[in-house]
Formats: structure tokens, sequence, C-alpha cells
């Protein structure tokens, strides 16, 4: 009896430490939004068509890039100043009051980047009407207080939120989305709930937790721009390079081949998570080893490397194979060119797990400017190469173009980091 509650004592510690549990609830986010994604996939494609579903997800591909204008960076380093002023609530009001103006500007640049392209100079006309009405994703993105509570350490209440959100609008597509005439208002809706429980949680913020909302400073506004300038390009790098394809697809085919197209690349955007998901598990122990033991830190990081490329190529066999089954499912019919598609993205979650060993290295050693070389050109190889594939080949261009990407993204890194710090290179390649 003693055994075994000597046994639960420490598993019960482990859970309530705070940061086990940050990492735990940002899981459940991560798996919910996958998970209602996936769902919703059918649901859409019965109701609305093939065609219709492929420009609702083009709108939001669009929408998705602007946000990272929205974010700007301020989901690495908001919940750090959140963290580093938890116990003063001037101090803390005042920086929440001018993320939030910033942000908020941020969407307003972002809508009108949006309208300016739809009605100044005609571009998007194919699904001009859902992109506008697609804009209030900008805004949600915007009020979203997840760094807050990130760097609060009390994530449990946005996550229920974000949960309930997605379960909202989940019941929302089977209650009021029926025709292809509607689908103008599956973004619109999910934009809207994601506002509306946003400020539910500023309320909880305010209420319950004591932070006033100021009028905005802006020269703390204008300094946490030009600080965060470098992560902004970063991530729009790398977003575009992992997925622009569907931008880039819409230039060169029509509505029907970017629904099968966007189907397949849903699929294994899901699967893709799989290497990001590790670097994330891992970076804490693996800074600790780099720090104190830098012999033992290869000898992990090798062992982890050589266990995530086995089951990376074991998510690309299954993908390959099941396939057929995988559409089947999700779109409840045949869909052969989607097939297609998947079998030959299948290869990109191992092809994304080749690179965790640089990645890793890269981030334990502090080298953000290798990273952020590698990410621009990353971005401007995939574009460059993907829009001339595609142009020529269509569709299975643009998947041959996108693999490519992943291997060269691994070649770029290697290069970097061998002629950066051939110790650090040799340490785990030898």
């Amino acid at each position: 009896m003693f055994e075994k509650l000597n046994l639960l004592i420490p598993l019960g510690n482990f859970i309530r430490n705070k940061s086990i549990q940050n990492f735990l609830f940002l899981a459940v986010i991560q798996s919910s939004n996958v998970l209602i994604s996936i769902i919703s996939m059918p649901l859409l494609i019965q109701s609305i068509g093939v065609d219709q579903f492929g420009l609702v997800n083009l709108a939001l591909s669009v929408i998705v890039l602007l946000n990272i204008l929205v974010v700007f960076g301020y989901n690495l380093t908001a919940p750090r100043e959140v963290a580093q002023n938890s116990e003063d609530k001037t101090a803390l009001s005042h920086i929440v009051s001018n993320i939030f103006s910033a942000k908020f500007l941020l969407a307003c640049i972002a809508s009108l980047i949006i309208l300016v392209g739809a009605f100044g100079f005609g571009l998007f006309q194919e699904y001009r009407l859902i992109l506008v009405f697609s804009l209030l994703l900008l805004f949600s993105e915007a009020s979203l207080p997840l760094w807050f509570f990130q760097g609060m350490e009390k994530m449990k209440m946005v996550s229920i939120a974000n949960i309930f959100s997605k379960l909202l609008f989940l019941m929302g597509i089977v209650l009021f989305i029926h025709s292809p005439e509607q689908s103008k208002w599956v973004n619109f809706m999910l934009g809207f709930l994601g506002v509306g429980i946003n400020l539910l949680l500023l309320g909880y913020i305010h209420t319950f937790l004591g932070i006033r909302f100021y009028r905005p400073e802006f020269s703390a506004i204008w300094k946490s721009l030009k600080d965060n300038i470098l992560l902004f390009f970063s991530s729009f790098a790398s977003f575009i390079s992992i997925n622009g394809g569907l931008i880039i697809l819409s230039f060169f085919s029509g509505a029907e081949t970017l629904g099968m197209y966007s189907l397949a690349e849903r699929v294994i955007m899901v699967l893709r998570l799989f290497p990001a998901l590790i670097i994330q598990a891992i970076f804490p122990n693996a800074a600790k080893l780099f720090k104190e033991n830098p012999v033992e830190f290869n000898r992990f990081l090798k062992g982890v490397y050589l266990r995530v490329l086995l089951f990376g190529a074991f998510i690309a066999g299954g993908a390959y194979l099941a396939a057929p089954w995988i559409i089947q499912v999700l779109s409840r019919s045949e869909l052969r060119e989607s097939v297609v598609y998947l079998q030959i993205l299948s290869a990109v979650p191992f092809l994304a797990c080749l690179n965790i060993g640089n990645i890793t290295i890269m981030l334990v050693s502090d080298l953000k400017e290798l990273l952020f070389k590698a990410s621009w050109m990353m971005c401007v190889y995939m574009v460059v190469v993907s829009a001339f594939l595609t142009s020529k080949m269509g569709g299975i261009g643009l998947c041959i173009g996108i693999i490519s990407t992943e291997i060269i993204v691994f070649l770029i890194c290697l290069v970097l980091l061998y002629r950066h710090n051939r110790t650090l290179f040799h340490g785990f390649y030898s």
C-alpha cells in the first residue's frame, strides 16, 4: 500500500507542475483544433460541395497568412512579459492593454490589405465574398488572450473556452450550412464565435484577475513592434513554405482542383504536426543537457532522432497505404485525384522529421540568425520551384515542389550548421 502511495505522490507532483500543465493544455487546444477540423471536412463537403470547400479553404489560407501579421511575434514575447510582471497588476495591465491594442491595429491593417486587394486591384475574384466574410477571423486572432494565460500559467480556462468555441462551430455547420450558396458563412461563423468567446475571456481577465484596460501607449507599442520584427519575418517565411501551396495552386487551377488538393493537404498538415510536437516536447530537457553535458546531449538527441525517423517512416507509409480509405471517409465519395495528391504528399511527415536534429541544435545553442536565414531560403525555393512546377503539371507539380522543399530545407540547415559551428555538427552527426 505504501509503495503505491509513493508512486502516486511523485505522479501527482508531476501533474501539478505548472510547466507540464501548460504543455498538456496547449496539446489539448491543438488536438481539439485538429479533431474539429477533421470532423468538419465531410460535413462541409456534403453541404457546400468540393469546389466551394476548396474556395473556403483558400480564403482561410489567406486569412491565416495575414494572421501572422496580427500575431507579429507576440505569441513568443508576450508570455515572457506577462510572466515577469505577473505580481505587478499595474504593469501587467499596461502590458495587456498595449499588446491587445497593437494586435487590434494590426488586424485593421490586415483587413485593409484584403479590402484594397479585393476591390482596388480586383484580386480574389472567385472567392472575394467568402474572403470578405472571413475578415472577422483576423479580429478573433487579435482578441485571443492565449499568450496572457500562458504567461500566467492558467491555461485551463482558455483551453476549455477553445474547445467550447470549436464545438459551437461544429454545431453551426450542422444547423445552418446546407447549400453551396451558404459557403460564405463558414469562416464568418468561425470568426464570430471566436470573437464572442474571446470577449468572455477578456471579461474574466478584468473581473476575476484584476486586470484593467488602459489607453494604448503608442511609444511602447512601436518599441514592441520593432523588437518583434525578426520573429514576424521568420514566421511569415515558414508559413509560406509550409502552407502556401493552396494559394499558389489557385493561380493555375479551378475550384474543383483546389477542393481536391485542399482535402489532401489538410490530412498532411495534421500529420506534419508530429515533428513540431516532438521538438516542443524534447526542447526543455535538450536545452538542459546541452548546457550541462554536451556529450549526453548528443547521445540523447541521437536516440530521439532515430526513433522519430522510424515513427515518421511508419506514419508516411501508413498515410500512403490508407490514402483511398482516408479520402473516402472524409469526403464520403471516391475522389481519385485527391487520393493521388495524398499519396504523393504522404512522404512529407517523414521528410520533415529529417530536420529535427538540426532545428533542435539551433534552438538550444540560440542560433536564431541561422533559423532566420534557413526559413527565408526555404521560402524563396518553395515559391519559385512550386510555382514553376504547378504551372507545368498542376496539382501534381505542387506536390512535388512541396516534397522537394522539405529535402532542401534539411540540406540548407545542414550546410548552415556545418559552416557556422562544425563542433556542434560533428558532435551530432559523427
